[in-house]
Formats: C-alpha cells, sequence, structure tokens
C-alpha cells in the first residue's frame, strides 16, 4: 500500500515536473508540452488504477492552486479553459494507456506499452480535448480537429518514447513496471 501511494504520487510529480520543460502555445491557446508523456508513463508503468490515481492527484494539486501545469499555470480556472477536454481525457488516457498494457502481456513490452501509449494519450486523449476546445472555444468540432493536427507529430514522439521508457525501466528494474506485475 505504502509503495503504490508512493509511486501514485512520484508519477503525479513526473507530469507535473515535464510541465517545466518550455512550451509553445498555439493560437488555439493549448500549449504543446512533454505532459502528455508523463500520462502516457503513468499507465504504461504503473498499470491502469495507479496511472489513473496518479494523474488524478496532479489535477486535485492543480485545483487548489499550485502552478503545476506547463506554463506555470494551476488553479480552478484551468478547468474552465480551452484545455479542459485534455484535462478531463488526461486520467482517462492514464487509464486506456495501462489497460492496453496490462491486456497485451504476450506482446512484448515496448510494443505493449507503444501501442497503450497511442490508444491512451493519443484517441483516448483528443476525443475529449476536441470536444472541450470545441465548447470552450465556441468552435465545430471539424474546426476544433484542425486546431489539434500541429500536436499529432508530437505526441507519436511521445507514444515511442514511452514505449521505450517502460520497456528500458523493465530491463533495469522488471518490479517497477507494475502494469505488468
Amino acid at each position: 500500500m505504502e509503495r503504490n501511494l508512493a509511486l501514485i504520487a512520484l508519477f503525479a510529480a513526473l507530469i507535473a515536473v515535464l510541465g517545466l520543460v518550455p512550451t509553445i502555445t498555439l493560437m488555439s491557446g493549448v500549449p504543446i508540452s512533454a505532459q502528455s508523456l508523463g500520462v502516457m508513463l503513468c499507465g504504461t508503468v504503473l498499470g491502469a488504477k495507479r496511472g489513473l490515481l496518479a494523474v488524478l492527484l496532479l489535477e486535485l494539486v492543480v485545483a487548489l492552486g499550485v502552478p503545476a501545469l506547463a506554463g506555470g499555470r494551476g488553479g480552478l480556472g484551468v478547468f474552465f479553459g480551452p484545455t479542459v477536454g485534455f484535462l478531463i481525457g488526461w486520467p482517462i488516457a492514464a487509464f486506456v494507456a495501462g489497460l492496453v498494457t496490462e491486456k497485451l502481456r504476450s506482446a512484448p513490452l515496448v510494443a505493449a506499452a507503444s501501442i497503450g501509449a497511442f490508444l491512451g494519450g493519443v484517441i483516448a486523449l483528443y476525443i475529449p480535448g476536441i470536444i472541450g476546445m470545441a465548447v470552450m472555444l465556441d468552435k465545430t468540432l471539424a474546426e476544433a480537429t484542425a486546431l489539434v493536427l500541429p500536436f499529432i507529430p508530437g505526441d507519436l514522439i511521445k507514444v515511442v518514447l514511452a514505449g521505450l521508457i517502460t520497456s528500458g525501466l523493465a530491463r533495469a528494474r522488471p518490479a517497477a513496471v507494475l502494469s505488468r506485475g
């Protein structure tokens, strides 16, 4: 139990730290940041349930006002801006990434984690992200989808990195990858 709590807190902190990597804010008001890599890793390393809890912990900290999001953002206001759909999608993304990684036990971990990161960190994340942008920016779903297209190349790189990092961690410390435990 203590180990699980520590890992959940550690991965919540990892997402926050990845927000310190310099961001690029697009015209839509949504920043391109490394934080979605942290969300993917929450799932691929911790598994579905712990990954979900790590992201929810970070979002609780953000809601309490800690500037733990990209660009030093925090507070309840971030849940009412163009990124709200992505914030709603983060816990879903971590859960899906973890669930897929857990279920694909017969596949090599690098492949399972990459597929999980793609299905969770891109597909499952973009759906609420696009809907949130459409609502908050008063755009159609097609217009909001066009606004997220610049994110795709970077997110595909993060998918590959999530697979490689998860696999590398499993080689170095097999017991640390709970999605396969």
